[in-house]
């Protein structure tokens, strides 16, 4: 089995027979060792991996692995190197008892090692990329075609539903009132192609830049908010204004009071440790010059706020009510710094704080991520209803059964996104599509776009319109759930107590879902899916450049998210 797996891979990395190699990418070029720069080290670390897998046929082989062992001490890409050895044998040891046990996997691992040998066959990429996804991707290639994907959303879409028992007898009724709506946002100092000087923020901002510049770096963000940036570019302002708009809507609408304030929630994220203490200041300034934030009521918590609600409220809590003198794990857990599970627990968390210290009348918690808005016009047009119509439903807080014959309870709330480039053709258009079949290299292995589409084409596309599942006897829980446009009720936060794990940096809002996901002593808490409680995504409308200089980030993430789950 050992040799046959090599020579797979091999035909995947390298270019045999004349045939262009499927990754597109000439990995045996990529492996120039004489070079020791840093980046130069990680590429030839990750060429010398794919040529140590491909086994030592390779006329590289010796050469990759002495280049692998090389670096046991490096003080830069030591881990990395580690890492790469011993996934070579976590490798060979899964694939090897993988084979022995499942026969289906022993089928189509030999039948590719029977592709890849037939030079005639293998001329056929895409033929080739579908044996190849047989073996490593399986789902890759049940959705491959169309008729397949439409069977696999039907399939999907049953196994979602939700029989239901029991309609919360008290929805909410004010979403105005009742609901805390937050979101997070990730800060980080100027570019250094711009320079302090020409950032437009106060002269003292300007000064405690120039220090907190000269930090180290604590953490990494997809896209963060560089400070300074410019108003048309700040997601902060972007999204709190149109979280203004649509409360002004819903007073024009009637379903809210004209003197009713929104209460909001920022947490707030940053890079290096110094700008905890100025992202106030910062923030109040640019609320100062924007004038178009007038029924929100804004609260800011930053690294520093969550130590202190910590010190003056958990720890001495916890040493009242369960003598407790062991802290530490709560300054680990609370905060808003670090991986993204962090804010992420936080900011369901903190409605439960909000209804004892702030306002008892608040039910539940929502969260939204800035670069997104209600399109309240669209709503209200093509899905009967406005956005504060969509919170009041009994879905929410309701009970059922689910298919494998659980109590659940629909304790929490998911809506779905819509891009602002496809609004116009309809509100219901996925946000994720099915991809073309130009497989980039990345792709061959694991194209995470494709279980995405499904999911999101069965879970966020379900509409309540039919005879069975029509909202009110049926409806589907949510699996796939996005970092933003979803809630939970404070009942539910307090009997269920989930949580994102400090260390989960992407889908966070999956794991969330995984701490709670099975307890049979009781009804086990889940998301509903309420159709037409939908938001704009217009982060490409307003922050295109950052999306691109996010994309290899992305990715490691995807990578990242692959190994934890």
């Amino acid at each position: 089995m050992k040799r046959k797996f090599e020579t797979i891979i091999r035909h995947i990395i390298d270019s045999e027979k004349g045939i262009e190699p499927l990754l597109k990418v000439d990995v045996p070029e990529q492996f120039r060792h004489g070079e020791d720069d840093n980046i130069a080290s990680a590429r030839n670390l990750n060429a010398a991996f794919l040529i140590a897998l491909s086994g030592d046929t390779h006329p590289l082989f010796n050469r990759a692995v002495e280049y692998l062992n090389g670096f046991r001490s490096h003080p830069a890409c030591g881990n990395i190197a580690s890492f790469y050895r011993g996934g070579l044998e976590l490798i060979r040891s899964e694939l090897s008892q993988r084979y022995s046990s499942d026969e289906r996997f022993k089928k189509d691992l030999l039948s590719l090692y029977a592709w890849v040998n037939d030079t005639e066959k293998c001329e056929n990429h895409a033929k080739t990329i579908e044996k190849i996804r047989s073996v490593f991707f399986p789902e890759g290639v049940s959705l491959s075609s169309i008729q397949n994907r439409q069977e696999k959303i039907k399939v999907l879409r049953e196994k979602r539903k939700i029989r239901i028992s029991r309609l919360n007898p008290l929805p909410i009724t004010n979403p105005a009132r009742e609901i805390l709506f937050t979101s997070n946002i990730l800060f980080t100092i100027p570019p250094v192609s711009k320079g302090i000087e020409s950032v437009r923020v106060s002269n003292n901002l300007k000064r405690m830049l120039k220090q907190i510049a000269q930090e180290e770096q604590m953490y990494w963000y997809d896209h963060p908010v560089p400070i300074g940036v410019a108003p048309e570019h700040n997601e902060v302002l972007y999204g709190l204004e149109g979280l203004d708009e649509t409360i002004n809507f819903e007073k024009k609408h009637g379903t809210a009071a004209q003197n009713d304030r929104l209460d909001c929630i920022l947490s707030a994220s940053v890079t290096h440790k110094g700008l905890q203490g100025i992202i106030k200041e910062y923030l109040e300034d640019e609320f100062k010059n924007g004038k178009n934030i007038k029924n929100l009521n804004v609260f800011i918590f930053t690294e520093r706020d969550t130590i202190q609600l910590v010190d003056e409220i958990l720890v001495p809590a916890a040493q009242r009510y369960m003598r407790s003198k062991d802290h530490g794990l709560l300054y680990e857990t609370i905060g808003v710094d670090g991986e993204y599970g962090r804010h992420y627990s936080f900011l369901k968390a903190i409605s439960a704080f909000w209804h004892v210290f702030i306002d008892p009348n608040i039910k539940g918690t929502f969260k939204i991520d800035l670069d997104q808005v209600f399109p309240q016009k669209e709503l209200v047009g093509q899905s009967g209803s406005s956005a504060f119509e969509h919170l009041k439903t009994p879905l929410w807080g309701a009970e059922g059964i689910d298919t494998g014959g659980r109590r659940v309870e629909l304790g929490m709330i998911a809506g779905a996104l819509v891009n602002r480039k496809d609004i116009e053709h309809s509100l219901f258009t996925p946000d994720v599509h099915f991809p073309d079949t130009n497989v980039q290299a990345d792709e061959l292995i694991f194209f995470s776009t494709l279980p995405q589409a499904l999911s999101t084409e069965a879970e966020m596309m379900t509409r309540y319109a039919h005879d069975t599942l029509d909202g009110a006897k049926q409806c589907i829980q949510r699996i796939h759930v996005t970092g933003g446009t979803c809630g939970i009720l404070i009942d539910s936060l307090r009997k269920h107590r989930p949580f994102t794990p400090s260390f989960i940096g992407r889908a966070e809002d999956q794991a969330y879902v995984l701490s709670i996901l099975f307890n049979d002593s009781q009804k086990n808490l889940r998301y509903v899916h309420k159709d037409g409680l939908i938001m704009r995504h217009d982060k490409e409308a307003f922050a295109g450049e950052a999306i691109k200089r996010a994309a290899m980030g992305k990715i490691i993430g995807d990578y990242i998210r692959i190994l934890l789950f």
